[in-house]
């Protein structure tokens, strides 16, 4: 008979450990009913804990509060606001137009407010270096692609339908600036400014746009999504406690095996030794990095096949963080089978068949989930263990 050695991922405690274990089994007896399964608790006795019970998370809530709560309150907001324009740019320029009135007749000699805005984010497309030298915040790369998707932005017309020149102007300001750092960002800037260089970057387009000396502006005017963003970063930062203590397996469990994982490979291949050959070893997440470490740094002949689902083993091989093996290094000789079972839409699954061909076999499984359900939906797909049953030994 052969057995299955679970290897559960990340942050997976009890009594989630055994509901998990119950659904891997129902699944393995439908597509292979003479398997015997058995669970490799590592967690419980290696994973993270909060050692010192959170003394390490800073106090917020009530310190909050006091003479600068109302300046720490509207911080908040702010930040919460600029998190959504950060995912959308476009936000509130399509906030503002989903007011606007149908179009009516421009007078004589009057440029529509939406034509002058276009103009000038084009004369700034034609010098992007003076973009970047005035505001500061971004590359000309970034600048060009910024200004080009609000210049073809319908949400630009018809926010110039509802918004008077002035206004007009601040919205379209925070939504190129919103652009371009959401642009850095992606691409890889280590560098974010504070919000009063992001304000005042606004500040200095806005005076742009309206073609007018900053010295003569208003000043940027208030975020019209304050009454729609549900304070994100607010609550977070309020119920951050609370959050960590929930989260904090999750993360510690991958800090804390890199930084100590003899004992988790150790307890891993006590487990299979313990074992009747054939062992297959079925793998998620970080259980799929203990037992690949594993299985190069100790040879376990009795283990015949590795089932890793949504693994990080082979972007660490490649990036030189697996602690077993640097590329381009092979692997070795007495390393089984390997299956990898990755989602496309799971962003913390990776290929191991382009790093170990011959070796390694890609398997992908779409849950139709999207991340990060999709890093957990493995267990639920039939499909992932009727890929393992074509598989066994």
């Amino acid at each position: 008979m052969t057995t299955v050695v679970f290897v559960h991922g990340t942050g997976v405690r009890e009594p989630a450990l055994s509901a998990l274990v119950s659904r891997v089994g129902t699944g393995l007896r439908h597509a292979a009913p003479h398997l015997r399964l058995v669970t490799c608790d590592w967690g419980t006795p290696h994973g993270a804990t909060l050692a010192a019970d959170g003394a390490s998370i800073p106090a917020t809530g009530g310190r909050h509060r006091g003479a600068g709560f109302a300046a720490a309150r509207d911080d908040d907001a702010d930040a919460a606001e600029w998190e959504l324009l950060y995912t959308d740019p476009l936000a509130e320029l399509r906030l503002a137009a989903s007011g606007a009135p149908p179009p009516g007749p421009v007078p004589p000699h009057q440029v529509p407010a939406g034509a002058a805005i276009r103009e000038r984010l084009a004369e700034l497309l034609a010098a992007p270096a003076e973009l970047d030298a005035s505001l500061r915040l971004a590359t000309a790369s970034h600048g060009e692609h910024a200004l080009r998707a609000l210049i073809d932005a319908p949400e630009l017309a018809g926010a110039a339908q509802a918004a008077d020149a002035d206004t007009l102007a601040d919205l379209t300001a925070r939504a190129l600036v919103a652009h371009l750092l959401a642009d850095a960002s992606d691409a890889g800037d280590p560098l974010s400014p504070t919000a009063s260089d992001r304000d005042a970057a606004v500040t200095l387009l806005a005076a742009r746009l309206r073609d007018r000396p900053p010295g003569s502006d208003r000043g940027p005017g208030r975020l019209l999504l304050r009454a729609l963003t549900p304070l994100a970063s607010r609550a977070a930062v309020r119920r951050r406690s609370a959050i960590t203590r929930a989260t904090h397996p999750a993360a510690g469990d991958i800090l804390r095996y890199l930084v100590v994982g003899d004992a988790h490979r150790a307890h891993l291949a006590d487990l299979v030794r313990a074992q009747p050959a054939p062992v297959v070893l079925l793998c998620h997440s970080l259980g799929g990095i203990i037992a690949v470490d594993t299985l190069v740094m100790t040879p376990l002949p009795g283990v015949a096949l590795l089932v890793t689902a949504g693994s990080q083993a082979p972007f660490l091989y490649e990036t030189g963080a697996l602690p077993s093996l640097r590329y381009p290094q092979p692997l070795p000789p007495t390393f089984p089978g390997w299956l990898n079972i990755y989602d496309p839409r799971d962003l913390l699954a990776f290929a191991a068949q382009p790093l170990f061909p011959g070796h390694a076999t890609d398997v992908p499984l779409s849950s139709g989930q999207p991340f990060p359900h999709s890093h957990s939906a493995y267990w639920n797909n039939p499909a992932l263990y009727e890929a393992v049953a074509r598989h066994l030994p």
